[in-house]
Formats: structure tokens, sequence, C-alpha cells
């Protein structure tokens, strides 16, 4: 985690609560290079990932569950001159709308029954040029979402809140 000074006004910035986003999609593949099936729910398991993606279980990684706003794919479209492209292609998990993902930068989030912890950015890879055509890359970079580990599971269900944990729910759910 970043260590700023908690006296400092970007400190403050940072601390207080974001709007509440809503999951608007799930996909999980049961293996690399699989595509991703969408479904209504998934289980968050700690320190494994989502139950039956093939990143669950790969020992405690940083790349357990990955996140992407549909306000992103929404401009990845525009950048492509198309619609919206369709989450599966992004090769991401979660798709949540009406929350800034980098928001929860080095913070807890809840998402229904689960919370997660803010590891890093997710950046594209080069199949984004492959499932999007050409420029796909290019339109995702900065557009890719984040990363996350998985700190108390649960079920994560379609339409499910996503909630930025201020620095004493964090520490009261065992921080």
């Amino acid at each position: 985690m970043t260590t700023l000074n908690p006296e400092s006004d970007v400190a403050k910035l940072m601390a207080r609560p974001a709007n509440a986003g809503a999951v608007e999609w799930i996909g999980l593949r049961a293996e690399r290079r699989a595509p991703l099936k969408s479904v209504t729910e998934a289980e968050a398991v700690p320190g494994s990932g989502l139950e039956g993606d093939h990143f669950h279980g790969q020992g405690g990684g940083k790349r357990q569950v990955t996140l992407i706003q549909g306000e992103h794919l929404d401009a990845v479209g525009a950048f492509l001159q198309g619609s919206s492209p369709d989450p599966s292609l992004t090769r991401r998990n979660i798709v949540v709308r009406g929350i800034n993902l980098f928001s929860l930068q080095d913070r807890r989030f809840r998402i229904g029954e689960a919370v997660l912890e803010h590891t890093g950015t997710c950046h594209p890879c080069s199949r984004m040029e492959e499932n999007l055509g050409p420029g796909g890359y290019n339109a995702m970079r900065g557009h890719g979402g984040i990363t996350a580990s998985v700190i108390e599971g649960g079920a994560i269900r379609v339409g499910d809140a996503v909630e930025k944990l201020l620095l004493g729910e964090e520490l009261e759910e065992g921080a």
C-alpha cells in the first residue's frame, strides 16, 4: 500500500467515501485462453479468487479477481468507433458501473457478501487486438480496470452494490 501522511490534503481526499456502484456483469473462464462464461453469481474465496475461474487457487496471487468499469467499456467502444464491446472480450471477471475503480486504490471494498482489496492496475494484453479488432489494444490502454484479492469470501451477484470501505471499517473487518 502507498503510505501518505494521513494529515495531507491528498490523504484526506482519498479517505472520503466514494459513491457506491453496482455489479453489471460477471464472467468466469475455466481455463487459460478459454472464453468467459457470463454468470449471475460467483463465490469469492479468500486468498483464492472466484470459484470456477482459472485464477482460483493459484497461490494467493494479486490477480485473484479482475474488474473493469462499464463506463470504460463505453469509452473503448467509442475509441473503436462502435458500441461498447461485449464484456467477455475484455477478459475481466466483473464489470461495475457507478463507481470509479481507481478511487479504491490501496483500499478494501465490499461487493455483495465479499470484501476485496485493490492490488493493482489491470493492463490490456495483446489479446485485445484479437478480441476487439485493429486498435483494440490501444483503445484499452488506461481503461483496463484493476486487480484485487479476496479478503473475505461470499457471494457476488449481478446487481450487488460495490462500496469503498473507509479506513475504520477496514480495521473492523480485520485488516
